[in-house]
C-alpha cells in the first residue's frame, strides 16, 4: 500500500509539473509538414519526369517529337488541332529552349511539350489523349532603379560604363531624338535617368522596361522628359518636358538610328565619286547596309525608284510647304501613293547610284526648295491639352525633385 501510494504521488507530481505549453509543444512535433507543390508552366512539378533542351540547328517540331517517342500520325494531328496563335509549328527557333514532362511511371509517356518563345513568353502542348495547347507568360517583377552617366566617347559606351543594358541607348535616344542632335553630342554631356527593368523570379533580367524621367544636359543646357499618361482609353503616354511642353516635333532629326553624318549640307562640295566640284543639298547619314530608313514625318510617298545618280529612294510630301527625300537605299520599302507615319520603315541603307559606301543622303524641301534642314525653325508637334497641364505639374513634382537629387558623374581627365 505504501509503495503504491509514492508511485501514485510520483506520478501525479510529474503530470502537475508538465505546462500547457509543453503540451502544445509535443503536439506540434509530431504534426507532419504539408510540402506545398512546385508549379512550372502551370504544371505540377512532381507528377512529372523533365527533359530540358534547346533548339538545335535542323530541328523542328516533328523530329524533337520524333526523339521522344511521339508517332508521325499524332504529330499530325497534333498540328491540325492547335492554331498558328498558339504555337507556330514552322518558326521553331534556334537556341530556343524546350521541355518534355514525361509521366513518372514506367512507361514514362510524353505528356507536355513545352518551347519558351522568349524568356517571358511560352506555349504548352498537351501531348495527351487530349490535345490542347496555351500560351502564357512567366510572372515578371518589376524593379525601379536610377543612375547617371557621363559621354566621353558615345552615348552606348556612356550606357554600358554606367551598367545599364544596350537596349536603354535606343530608349534613351527615341526620348529625344526630336530635341537633340545625337551626331552632334560632345564629350562631357552629362544624363540621369530613373527607369524600371523587367525580372523573373527577381533575378533572371529578360529587359528593360521604361524610362520613367531623365535629363540630358548637352552643351550646358538641361533637357528634362517624364513619361505621362496623355491618353487613358488608349493607354497612350509620351514624354514632356518640366514646363508640360512635349519633346514630339513635326519631324525627326535623323531618318536613321543615330550612327555618324558622313557629309553636311554644302553649296560646295568635291564629289567622292565624280570628283567635281558642285553643291551636295543633302546629310549623308553612314549606317552599315540594311539599317532601317524611316520617314521623319507623316506624309505620302511621291516617288518610289531608282536611277542612276540616286539609286534606290523614296520622297515623301508632310504637307504642302515641307518634302522629304531618301537616296541610295539598299532596298525600298515604300510604294508610291502610300501614306506613312513618322518613323515608319521606308527602306534600308545601302550604296547604290554614285556611292562610295553604305549611307541615306537625306534631303528636305520647303516651298519647293532644297535647304539644310538643321537651319530650319520646324514646327512642334501638338502640344498638351490646356486642362491635363496641372494634373501633369503635380505628376512630376517628386520625379523631378528625386532626378534632381541624383549626383552628375562628371569626367576625370587624365
Amino acid at each position: 500500500m505504501f509503495i503504491f501510494a509514492i508511485s501514485s504521488f510520483i506520478a501525479a507530481t510529474s503530470c502537475e509539473n508538465e505546462t500547457p505549453s509543453e503540451k502544445k509543444s509535443d503536439a506540434k512535433k509530431t504534426k507532419p509538414k504539408k510540402v506545398e507543390p512546385s508549379y512550372e508552366y502551370g504544371i505540377n512539378l512532381d507528377e512529372f519526369e523533365i527533359y530540358r533542351d534547346t533548339v538545335r540547328k535542323g530541328d523542328f517540331f516533328g523530329n524533337i517529337m520524333d526523339r521522344n517517342g511521339i508517332l508521325p500520325a499524332k504529330v499530325f494531328q497534333i498540328t491540325q488541332q492547335i492554331p498558328d496563335s498558339i504555337f507556330d509549328f514552322k518558326r521553331v527557333n534556334i537556341g530556343r529552349p524546350y521541355a518534355i514532362f514525361r509521366s513518372k511511371d514506367s512507361l514514362a509517356q510524353p505528356a507536355y511539350f513545352v518551347y519558351e518563345k522568349t524568356p517571358v513568353h511560352y506555349a504548352v502542348i498537351s501531348l495527351g489523349d487530349s490535345i490542347y495547347g496555351i500560351k502564357d507568360e512567366k510572372p515578371v517583377s518589376i524593379k525601379r532603379k536610377t543612375t547617371s552617366g557621363v559621354i566621353s566617347s558615345s552615348l552606348s559606351n556612356a550606357i554600358d560604363e554606367a551598367g545599364i543594358h544596350y537596349l536603354m541607348t535606343h530608349k534613351f535616344s527615341d526620348i529625344y531624338q526630336w530635341s537633340v542632335d545625337f551626331f552632334k553630342l560632345q564629350k562631357g554631356d552629362q544624363f540621369k535617368i530613373i527607369y524600371t527593368e523587367k525580372f523573373i523570379n527577381d533575378t533572371v533580367f529578360v529587359g528593360v522596361d521604361q524610362i520613367e524621367a531623365a535629363i540630358l544636359k548637352h552643351r550646358d543646357r538641361e533637357f528634362y522628359a517624364f513619361n505621362f499618361l496623355v491618353d487613358s482609353i488608349n493607354n497612350r503616354y509620351d514624354y514632356f518636358d518640366e514646363k508640360a511642353h512635349t519633346l514630339r516635333s513635326f519631324f525627326l532629326k535623323a531618318p536613321i538610328q543615330y550612327s555618324r553624318i558622313s557629309s553636311y549640307y554644302s553649296p560646295r562640295r568635291l564629289h567622292p565619286v565624280t570628283k567635281q566640284w558642285k553643291s551636295h543639298k543633302g546629310t549623308d547619314y553612314a549606317a552599315p547596309t540594311g539599317t532601317p530608313i524611316w520617314s521623319t514625318a507623316d506624309g505620302v510617298v511621291t516617288h518610289s525608284g531608282y536611277t542612276a545618280a540616286n539609286g534606290n529612294y523614296v520622297k515623301v510630301k508632310h504637307t504642302n510647304k515641307y518634302s522629304t527625300q531618301y537616296l541610295h537605299m539598299s532596298k525600298r520599302a515604300a510604294k508610291v501613293g502610300q501614306y506613312v507615319k513618322q518613323g515608319e520603315v521606308i527602306g534600308y541603307v545601302g550604296q547604290t547610284g554614285l556611292a562610295t559606301g553604305p549611307h541615306v543622303c537625306y534631303r528636305f524641301w520647303v516651298n519647293g526648295e532644297q535647304v539644310d534642314p538643321y537651319k530650319q525653325d520646324l514646327p512642334s508637334a501638338e502640344p498638351m491639352d490646356e486642362e491635363i497641364v496641372p494634373i501633369y505639374m503635380d505628376f512630376i513634382a517628386p520625379i523631378k525633385d528625386e532626378l534632381d537629387a541624383i549626383e552628375f558623374i562628371t569626367l576625370i581627365e587624365t
